[in-house]
């Protein structure tokens, strides 16, 4: 009986670790990031990664702006970086986004607000040429 118990236990988890894709555009508010940290292309499919430990997510609750996240390399803070005041699930609105030092006026997309250190942001990102996604940690909260 104790095998059996064990056997579908196991199943169980198989099946739940091998069923989170989450960008495959179907699934609302999806659980996990393919890439933890910055996907970037631009017009001429050049594609920049950085790994979310490389990346430093500012959340500021209360800002002149009102709410808004600030994303940068921690190593590149000047050329790499990311802000928008979308904040919450499913709102979409514009941002500044800079790679390599070259800054895009972005459209973005939320796809999963945290609102505390530890919690998951995830942004898409599209316009002027680029398509981003970011799916980082909180690191500071403001």
């Amino acid at each position: 009986m104790k095998s059996i118990f064990k056997t579908i236990l196991l199943l169980a988890l198989t099946l739940t670790i091998s069923n989170c894709d989450n960008d495959d555009g179907n699934a609302d508010n999806q659980d996990d990031c393919n890439y933890a940290g910055f996907t970037f292309y631009d017009s001429q499919n050049t594609q920049t990664l950085i790994p979310e430990a490389d990346l430093v997510t500012d959340f500021y609750q209360t800002s002149s702006n009102g709410p808004e996240i600030e994303i940068y390399k921690a190593s590149d803070p000047g050329d790499f970086w990311f802000v928008t005041e979308v904040v919450t699930n499913n709102a979409t609105g514009s941002g500044q986004l800079s790679v390599g030092g070259t800054i895009y006026s972005v459209n973005v997309t939320c796809q999963r607000a945290g609102t505390a250190v530890g919690e998951e942001m995830r942004y898409d990102i599209t316009g002027g040429g680029v398509e981003a996604e970011y799916c980082v940690i909180i690191d500071v909260f403001h």
